[in-house]
């Protein structure tokens, strides 16, 4: 950890995202990257993941959408080249087959629906998993529409009910230090779903996105940073190139 407490994302040679950030994230905090599908939760998420083990740290990846091959691939194609921190288990990739059954949270079942297992608290048991400095699930929406112990509280609108035990959980990890970054596409959810989320959380980023002629104009919107190290702009411009990854543009979206 490096100093004022901050994981940093590093990369300073390669972009200017760790800087416009304030220098990393606050140890020991609740990160909530919202945005819809194509804003860019993933290509963020797989950037922190690569930065934050540059700089030393040890991290887990969740994914609801990637394979390991895929997860390789994608990471190559923005050249955030991980084998060898997965080599030296200091990056832990998970894949989670929510849709279809197959995941490591979920296990394998029978296609019955009495045979659904509780992801939400599959997750909370997966104790390896939260053995490292930082823990990101992309996308974490997805646990929760495919959770039934979930569903069923929402449909019985305690969905509120439904969020305590694991905003307790997560509390309880970043009261050691440890800091938890969940990605969510919020056209999914339901609002009272994910509004105790974006209560707690500690950072809250918004990416946004606007069409400019044929341009597509992606952009950060900082709604909180609790613990910042240098101070935070309200937006911050970005593109995800091929070859490239995550670059920080000076423009903003109009």
């Amino acid at each position: 950890m490096s100093t004022r407490n901050l994981y940093s994302l590093g990369m300073d040679s390669h972009d200017r995202l760790n800087n416009e950030l304030g220098g990393g994230i606050p140890g020991g905090s609740i990160v909530l990257v919202e945005g819809d599908y194509g804003a860019g939760k993933s290509a963020l998420s797989q950037r922190f993941t690569y930065g934050l083990c540059e700089e030393g740290h040890s991290v887990t990846l969740v994914s609801t959408e990637l394979t390991v091959r895929g997860f390789i691939d994608q990471m190559h194609s923005l050249s955030y080249d991980v084998e060898e921190h997965l080599l030296d288990e200091d990056l832990l990739f998970l894949e989670a087959d929510v849709d279809t059954g197959g995941s490591t949270l979920r296990g394998t079942t029978d296609d019955d629906e009495s045979n659904r297992m509780q992801l939400l608290k599959r997750l909370m048991e997966a104790d390896k998993m939260w053995e490292a400095d930082v823990v990101i699930v992309d996308t974490f929406d997805a646990i929760l529409r495919n959770d039934p112990k979930f569903e069923a509280l929402v449909r019985q609108n305690e969905e509120r009910q439904a969020a305590l035990e694991i905003i307790s959980f997560f509390r309880d990890l970043v009261s050691r230090g440890k800091v938890i970054v969940l990605t969510v596409d919020p056209s999914t959810v339901d609002e009272e779903a994910i509004g105790p989320f974006r209560s707690i959380a500690d950072v809250y980023l918004e990416l946004q996105m606007a069409e400019v002629g044929n341009d597509v104009r992606r952009s950060i919107a900082v709604r909180r940073f609790a613990g910042m190290g240098e101070q935070v702009g309200d937006t911050i411009g970005y593109s995800v190139r091929s070859g490239t990854g995550i670059v920080i543009e000076s423009r903003s979206v109009a």
